[in-house]
């Protein structure tokens, strides 16, 4: 543990973000460099849990040794720290920036104070890491003779990648994108994970061994049957990359795109050119609306907000979150609260207003012209329980007529593009993802894995790497009779994902 009364000296110190009206004037991380005296502190207030929830079913789904590396912290012992921290994460540095951070929900602490700051100490550990050249990737000192094939490069496809390659297995992971990383390099803006980042954890899994393909779009310019033949084994980690639309009159108006085109092209045109090409969706003097809360809806926000937008309006299906837990949300479970993340932040600073309208049903779009979005009729709803089950009900008198530009759709996903798995006969779920067991990742095809968002629906990037450790211990055992690949917590699901 840490300082056995440091939970009573010290308070919660988060590391700040850069200040919101500088940060929306570039695309660099928003983060702020840590105080060590405070990250110190920090893990000085864990306490001795008798049951460490942290790293609970209800906290860290890949078990990070949270307790272990805070108090290693603590005494700044920042290499052993970092040794501890890659015992179950691969790639601390993608966690520690995109998170949620469902262990501080089940911190111990945060029955009655708030939480220790445990995703600023995770990423403070893998930077200092890095910083002193303490990161490396090995090559394996033999090899087994086995091949496997991982389709996506996302941080499910990565984590099975960079396990297998520890196990001796020669593997080639094949991306559609031109850039390595899936939505790490394109779902998630640079502003909270720069692109750099992704590339330098890259380069050290290819010097370790591991062959990356981009450009192979697998089922369309790849036959898929050949690919397995050609293979001991396959992983499929395509995610789930199917996008929920909004079905109303005037979806086919121009300007209106969903979140992960808005997304995408505005990362490639900011690596290749820094926004000079134009190749992008820009909302420069625009007024946008994005339809759906959450992080893609966040990052949205935040990159029109870079553009130069001249207004933002957030629209959200679901009542406002309380303040505080509900009754019906206790500790340790993930607290469903109102939170401001840095997208809301910064359009308070730049328009004086929270972007955000709870409880608001779209309607319709429309267009002067018939041809390009110029508005969005809304109507405000009330949510009422039947039968235990969400009613909704439109309230009379609170249509809205609001100018819109540009229309951002960020309602969440509905599972994979099915195009590879029709192509090697995989069964899917009832929610159209690749139907295969947790823990044991096997899809109806012998030989055929999933993992991550493709096999259990969209969720966070630290399930991924759970999803992709677990798929890899579950290859390394088809291919080899057993794993000495350390099995990652086998729960169905998380609190927050």
């Amino acid at each position: 543990m840490g300082k056995p009364s440091g939970f009573l000296e010290y308070p919660r110190k988060v590391v700040p973000y850069r200040d919101a009206n500088a940060r929306v004037g570039d695309f660099n991380e928003i983060y702020t460099q840590p105080i060590e005296k405070n990250l110190k502190r920090q893990g000085a207030r864990c306490m001795d849990c008798g049951v460490p929830f942290c790293q609970s079913d209800s906290g860290c789904p890949i078990d990070n040794l949270i307790p272990e590396w805070n108090d290693l912290v603590y005494q700044g012992r920042w290499q052993e720290a970092l040794d501890s921290l890659h015992k179950t994460n691969n790639f601390p540095e993608f966690t520690g920036r995109t998170c949620p951070a469902p262990c501080e929900g089940a911190c111990v602490l945060g029955i009655t104070d708030p939480a220790v700051t445990i995703k600023n100490i995770e990423n403070a550990i893998i930077d200092r890491g890095f910083e002193e050249g303490w990161v490396n990737h090995e090559s394996p000192r033999e090899r087994s003779g086995k091949k496997v094939a991982i389709i996506g490069s996302g941080p499910a496809g990565l984590a099975a990648a960079d396990q297998l390659n520890k196990s001796g297995h020669e593997v080639t992971v094949y991306e559609r994108e031109d850039r390595i990383g899936g939505l790490l390099m394109y779902g998630i803006p640079n502003m909270k994970l720069e692109k750099s980042i992704v590339d330098r954890r890259v380069d050290l899994m290819r010097s370790s061994g591991i062959n990356f393909h981009t450009g192979i779009d697998v089922g369309r310019n790849t036959d898929a049957v050949e690919l397995k033949t050609d293979h001991d084994a396959l992983l499929l980690a395509t995610g789930a990359t199917n996008p929920r639309d909004l079905s109303v009159p005037g979806r086919d108006l121009s300007g209106v795109h969903f979140a992960m085109e808005f997304l995408t092209a505005n990362t490639r045109s900011l690596l290749e050119s820094n926004l000079e090409d134009g190749r992008f969706i820009n909302a420069k003097g625009l007024d946008v609306i994005v339809i759906g809360g959450g992080d893609t809806g966040a990052d949205c926000i935040g990159t029109a907000l870079r553009h130069g937008c001249r207004s933002l309006v957030n629209l959200e299906l679901l009542d406002q979150p309380p303040p505080e837990r509900a009754a019906d949300n206790p500790w340790p479970d993930w607290p469903l609260i109102f939170r401001t993340d840095y997208a809301h932040e910064e359009t308070i600073a730049q328009f004086g207003d929270d972007p955000r309208a709870y409880s608001v049903l779209s309607k319709r779009l429309s267009g002067n012209d018939g041809e390009r979005v110029d508005a969005l009729h809304t109507i405000g709803i009330d949510w009422s329980r039947k039968s235990g089950a969400p009613v909704m009900t439109e309230i009379d008198g609170t249509d809205q007529i609001l100018k819109a530009d540009l229309v951002l759709l960020a309602m969440g996903f509905l599972g994979p593009e099915t195009y590879v798995s029709e192509s090697l006969g995989v069964s899917l779920d009832s929610k159209s993802n690749y139907l295969a067991e947790h823990g044991k990742f096997e899809t109806s095809v012998p030989g055929v894995f999933a993992a991550g968002d493709c096999r259990r629906g969209q969720s966070l990037v630290v399930w991924a790497i759970n999803e992709g450790r677990g798929a890899a211990r579950s290859i390394d055992q088809y291919l080899m009779g057993s794993s000495s690949l350390p099995a990652p917590g086998m729960t169905m699901g998380s609190a927050a994902g």
